[in-house]
């Protein structure tokens, strides 16, 4: 074992945060124990706060710190590690679906290829439980990394993609910046080969690929990429979602905001307006309210509302 392949596989080992003694960690790396105690000072001066017990039946423990070290993962964890962060992307409040998006910026591209197509296979063969048809189309995490890394970077970039028709086309953009509605994530970019301004869905979007071309961002159109987005659902032509939620927005923002716009009406009610919605997403986020709702539409989210609440039994 190289001396690398040995420090990693201590580290490794320590990260259990299980107690070892000095000869199981011996044992286990095939050394002496003196080679032990010289990676643990190792360890300790990269910043890895190891505890040790001296003596007769002494041994090591990886303790917390003040700051995160470098964590070492096996093939494993790192799947599971990028498939929870694609979960949460989706699904967590937009605080943490941010964080998790930077997350995945930091570990696909030190990814090996068999351990990213492993993450994702597992990614896409799973869905949340008794949600199945409202689940979202599934996304490449790659693609959706690229996309957050050429928004902050002010780099172009092209991509396939394929329309609501399921018309195929290469695109050439310059992103400004993803948009999460609901369960979707959709990029704001000026089309270059269109000379406009487009929102794309980013799970109708492959193969995504940085130019290594640097731009000066240019204004969004109404100044809000969020705006922008809402604006082309609209005129989607499918039908919208709104209803009056009683409760403040101040209230509603961090339960309900990623889903629905919301506009205070007077001191105990908000209307709240989404579009481009499944309908049972739109009755999940309204539940999440935590609040009285009325005035629904339109009435199939009314129905369906309506039979969530009568098929709940008595306890």
């Amino acid at each position: 074992m190289s001396t690398s392949t040995r420090f990693l596989r201590l580290l490794s080992l320590l990260q259990t945060h299980r107690y070892w003694s000095g000869d199981e960690l011996a044992d286990r790396l095939d050394v002496s124990l003196r080679t032990v105690r010289r990676d643990i000072e190792r360890l300790r001066d990269l910043g890895y706060p190891v505890q040790a017990d001296r003596g007769v039946g002494g041994g090591y423990q990886l303790a917390s710190g003040t700051a995160l070290p470098p964590l070492v993962l096996d093939d494993e964890e790192a799947v599971a590690l990028v498939a929870a962060l694609q979960s949460t992307v989706h699904g967590g409040s937009s605080a943490l679906a941010e964080a998790a998006l930077r997350a995945m910026g930091k570990v696909l591209p030190v990814l090996p290829a068999r351990l990213r197509k492993r993450a994702q296979a597992l990614t896409a063969s799973t869905v949340p439980l008794n949600s199945r048809s409202s689940a979202p189309d599934p996304v490449d995490p790659a693609v959706l990394v690229a996309f957050a890394q050429a928004c902050r970077d002010h780099e172009r970039i092209a991509f396939n993609y394929k329309d609501a028709k399921g018309t195929k086309s290469s695109r050439r953009v310059e992103p400004v910046q993803l948009v999460n509605v609901g369960n979707r994530y959709y990029l704001v970019a000026f089309d270059l080969d269109r000379d406009d301004w487009r929102s794309f869905r980013v799970d109708r979007a492959q193969n995504a690929s940085p130019r290594a071309l640097r731009f000066i961002p240019r204004p969004v159109p109404g100044g809000d990429a969020a705006g922008f987005v809402r604006a082309g659902l609209r005129g989607s032509g499918r039908p919208g979602v709104s209803a009056r939620v009683h409760a403040n927005a101040e209230k509603l923002e961090p339960l309900i905001g990623r889903w629905f716009e919301i506009q205070q009406i007077d001191g105990d009610s908000c209307l709240v307006r989404t579009e481009n919605m499944d309908l049972r997403w739109a009755a999940f986020g309204l539940a999440m309210s935590e609040a009285k709702v009325s005035e629904v539409q339109p009435t199939e989210l009314r129905a369906l509302l309506d039979s969530w609440i009568s098929n709940i039994g008595p306890s």
